[in-house]
């Protein structure tokens, strides 16, 4: 875990055209940051503000610049659908075989030594590759015929980065749900991202092979969704309602947020929210270590509605996100590279137009 210090050194120290060209390797120069802005430590917008600090120019930062504002777009797209993102968004998922996970995605038995060794790290650390992820998602949907939404909550379940949106419309992204055709990769294509040279796989053949593909019958095995979330056991609270609540969660562990300021900071874990989207352990674990880097901060576990009750007289506070359409009191807006709320979420090239020009604009002015 990184403290906030040393996130800020560490933006400052991308090399954005490095990163632009190598991202979709596995060992490309990808920035780890993702962690830090699912869990609202650092945000898109500071994100870029700090390195475009370091003196670069727009059209250097533009392949990074647009890397960002995918994770926006697809906020942008779970505040405007909310519990919709969940169901097949824009088309129905072709070729569906069954609605739960395949056995060979969770048991690292694909057969494609890249993506088990990828499963065993995400299990083990948290974290898969981008471009991995994307693979993975295309075996367990496109190929294994499982429909996306069980996969996409085990992976979610393990990735420290875990940002249900993005997560979640990714993989419609690759099942066909979300974009105009399913996501397929060969084997070459996985050896030339991950520096792999494995032949003879189901895959290692041509693209047009892959529309008759046969599978195995060991690849029609699958498995239930099984997660659950052991929420810690916290003491009562002692709350000074004279002074305002502010709200914390999964989603905002901000350790700037009014951070010179007398305030109750409480972190909401809400078990209805992780019954919805569990998580494991180790994410758990490792937000919980990011909550420790906010001064004075309580945790409280309960829904938002019990905890109001316990404290009616409370004035709370808390930061826009999809997942906090129940809270009442302030809500604040979230800092957005694009912070039009009218913005178009029906493409990203539209989202990414705007957002481009607002992003000229802004950065030719400072």
């Amino acid at each position: 875990m990184q403290t906030y210090l040393n996130l800020i050194k560490n933006i400052q120290s991308i090399d954005p055209v490095r990163y632009a060209k190598s991202r979709n390797y596995t060992n490309g120069g990808v920035t780890k940051l993702s962690a830090y802005i699912a869990r609202g430590v650092i945000d898109t917008s500071l994100v870029l503000d700090t390195l475009m600090q370091e003196g670069y120019s727009f059209n250097e930062v533009r392949g990074f610049a647009q890397q960002l504002a995918w994770r926006d777009f697809f906020q942008r797209v779970w505040q405007q659908q909310l519990t919709a993102i969940d169901t097949d968004l824009k088309h129905v998922q072709t070729g569906v075989l069954h609605q739960q996970i395949p056995s060979a995605i969770i048991d690292a038995q694909t057969g494609i030594d890249a993506i088990d060794h990828a499963i065993h790290e995400l299990e083990k650390e948290g974290y898969m590759h981008n471009h991995v992820r994307m693979y993975t998602a295309f075996l367990a949907c496109n190929v294994m015929g499982a429909h996306w939404l069980k996969p996409a909550k085990w992976m979610y379940y393990h990735l420290k980065d875990g940002d249900w949106g993005s997560n979640a419309l990714s993989w419609q992204w690759v099942a066909g749900t979300f974009s105009n055709k399913k996501y397929i990769a060969n084997q070459e294509n996985i050896n030339r991202f991950t520096g792999s040279n494995q032949q003879g796989t189901m895959i290692d053949c041509a693209y047009e092979a892959l529309e008759t593909l046969q599978i195995p019958e060991r690849f029609h095995l699958k498995s239930p969704l099984t997660h659950s979330t052991q929420l810690p056991s916290v003491k009562a609270l002692e709350i000074d309602e004279s002074l305002p609540v502010l709200l914390y969660n999964y989603y905002n562990l901000s350790p700037t947020w009014y951070a010179n300021e007398k305030v109750n900071r409480v972190l909401l874990l809400e078990p209805s929210h992780f019954e919805q989207y569990p998580i494991s352990q180790n994410c758990l674990d490792f937000a919980l270590e990011l909550a420790n880097e906010i001064s004075e901060l309580h945790i409280y576990v309960g829904d938002f509605e019990s905890f109001e009750m316990a404290y009616p007289n409370a004035q709370f506070v808390f930061k826009e996100h999809p997942l906090n359409n129940h809270y009442r009191g302030k809500e604040e807006a979230r800092n957005w590279l694009l912070s039009n709320h009218s913005v178009p979420a029906n493409s990203f090239f539209n989202y990414w137009k705007k957002c481009e020009k607002a992003l000229e604009k802004k950065y030719a002015s400072s």
